[in-house]
C-alpha cells in the first residue's frame, strides 16, 4: 500500500522541523508521499522539493488557510495552487499580518498573569514567517507554566479563554473560490475536531461543496469513531473525496507522521484538478 499523508507543518508555520528535517522524517517513516501545508505561507515549498530526489518521497506542496464564520474557526487545505496567484497571496499576506497583531495582543493580555514577553515569543517563531498562538504556547512553556503545547492550547489559548483574541480570516466559502480560482484543490481539514473549536454547521460545508470544495479530512487524530461516522456520512451525502492524514508538527503536538494515510486513488484524482504536479523522485 502506498502511504500518503498530505497534512503537515513546518518551522515556517508552527511546525518545528525545517522543511528538510520534515522530508527525512517522512523518509524515516516510510511514507511514499507527504504533503506541507504550512499556515498561509509557500515559504518551505522549495527547500522540500531539494528534497525530494534524496528521500525518495514525493512532495505534494499545499498550504492551510485559517478561515472563520461567525467566530467558528475553520482550516481549508490548498493543494498545488499557482503560487503566483494574486488574489490567493494577498488573502494570506493579510491573514498573517492579522495574526502578528492578534499575538502581540495576546501577549499583553497574558503579561499581566504570567512573565512573558513580545520578545520570547517572536524569537519562538521563524525568522521572517508567521507568529501565531503556537509560539506563544512554546514562550509559555518555555518559562515553566504549562508542561507542553497541548496543555496550553486546552487552558489558556483556547478560544474560551478570557486571554483569546480573535484575527482576521477569509469566509471558508470565499476561500473555496479563491483556491479554485488559482487552480489548486480545496480539502476541508479535521470539521468535527471539537475539543479545539467549535463545529461548523452541515450547511456551511453544503455551500463549501457548491464554491467548489473537493474533500473533506475524515481520518485525524482529534476525530473520535463517532466523528469519522459523521464524517463519513457528509462526504456520501455531498460526494467529497474522504482524507486521512496527520497533522504532523513535530515537538509542537503528538501528532505522529502516517497515524492517517489518504489512498492513492484520491490523490490521483486530486492531482487531475490542480494547477502543479506531485512532485517525484
Amino acid at each position: 500500500m502506498t502511504r500518503i499523508d498530505l497534512h503537515t507543518h513546518s518551522a515556517y508555520s508552527d511546525g518545528t522541523d525545517t522543511p528538510a528535517e520534515l522530508m527525512e522524517k517522512a523518509r524515516q517513516a516510510h511514507l511514499d508521499v507527504v504533503g506541507l501545508t504550512d499556515h498561509d505561507t509557500y515559504a518551505g515549498w522549495d527547500e522540500a522539493a531539494a528534497c525530494v530526489e534524496r528521500t525518495g518521497v514525493s512532495l505534494v506542496r499545499g498550504v492551510e488557510l485559517s478561515c472563520a464564520r461567525e467566530g467558528i474557526t475553520v482550516h481549508l487545505l490548498g493543494y498545488l495552487p499557482d503560487p503566483s496567484n494574486e488574489a490567493l497571496l494577498t488573502v494570506q499576506r493579510r491573514a498573517t499580518e492579522s495574526r502578528l497583531t492578534r499575538a502581540q495582543k495576546i501577549v499583553e493580555r497574558l503579561a499581566e498573569d504570567y512573565p512573558i514577553t513580545w520578545e520570547q515569543v517572536r524569537a519562538l517563531a521563524p525568522e521572517g514567517g508567521p507568529v501565531g498562538r503556537p509560539h506563544i504556547a512554546d514562550a509559555l512553556v518555555e518559562i515553566g507554566a504549562f508542561p507542553d503545547r497541548s496543555a496550553v492550547f486546552a487552558q489558556t489559548l483556547h478560544p474560551s479563554s478570557k486571554y483569546y483574541v480573535m484575527h482576521w480570516a477569509p469566509d471558508p466559502v470565499d476561500a473555496v473560490e479563491l483556491v479554485r480560482a488559482a487552480g489548486g484543490v480545496p480539502v476541508l481539514a479535521h470539521p468535527r475536531a471539537r475539543a479545539r473549536q467549535r463545529l461548523l454547521p452541515e450547511e456551511v460545508i453544503d455551500m463549501m461543496k457548491d464554491a467548489g470544495l473537493f474533500g473533506i479530512e475524515r481520518d485525524h487524530r482529534d476525530h473520535t469513531e463517532e466523528d469519522r461516522a459523521d464524517v463519513e456520512r457528509i462526504a456520501r451525502r455531498l460526494k467529497l473525496e474522504v482524507f486521512g492524514s496527520s497533522d504532523y508538527h513535530g515537538l509542537g503536538k503528538p501528532n505522529q507522521l502516517g497515524e492517517n494515510l489518504t489512498d492513492q486513488s484520491v490523490l490521483n484524482k486530486l492531482e487531475e484538478e490542480a494547477f502543479l504536479e506531485v512532485l517525484h523522485p
